[in-house]
């Protein structure tokens, strides 16, 4: 339920924050950020809800929608971090940040590959789950015996 109407104030928020950026001095760039970053941040929440859900619902911990809503995470910085950084792009502030969110962002990506790889891996070798070959089509001409 906190989930829920963090949500909801998360929503409200947004709303008014982006008329409030129109009424006043307008900017571009602030309202644009704004609107990104709240938009992104309500993905985040979207998830979460979802993920918390599924594990009231199975009544298991499972480690990747977590790692779902990390990756969100991540790429909302990203984007954040280069859309701020456009016109004054800095490397040894905005530049080393960057490399270490690509770094998270690739650690949490194949973090989640082997977990799904691990958890289910008749989702990626179905033949070798099953124990069997893949049987030879059916030929159309019959086969006469001797």
């Amino acid at each position: 339920m906190l989930l829920v109407l963090l949500a909801g104030l998360l929503t409200v928020g947004v709303v008014h924050d982006i008329i409030r950026s129109i009424q006043g001095p307008y900017r571009e760039d602030t309202v644009v950020l704004s609107a990104l970053d709240n938009g992104l941040v309500l993905f985040i929440v979207a998830e979460l809800l979802h993920t918390v859900r599924l594990t009231i619902r199975n009544q298991t911990l499972d480690a990747e929608p977590f790692l779902v809503v990390g990756l969100i995470a991540g790429i909302r910085k990203v984007l954040i971090v280069t859309a701020e950084a456009e016109k004054s792009f800095r490397w040894n502030v905005e530049g080393i940040e960057l490399l270490i969110l690509a770094g998270l962002i690739l650690v949490m990506a194949t973090a989640a590959y082997v977990w799904r790889r691990s958890t289910r891996p008749g989702d990626y070798f179905p033949l070798q789950e099953a124990g069997r070959s893949p049987s030879p089509a059916p030929s159309s001409t019959p086969v006469r015996g001797s």
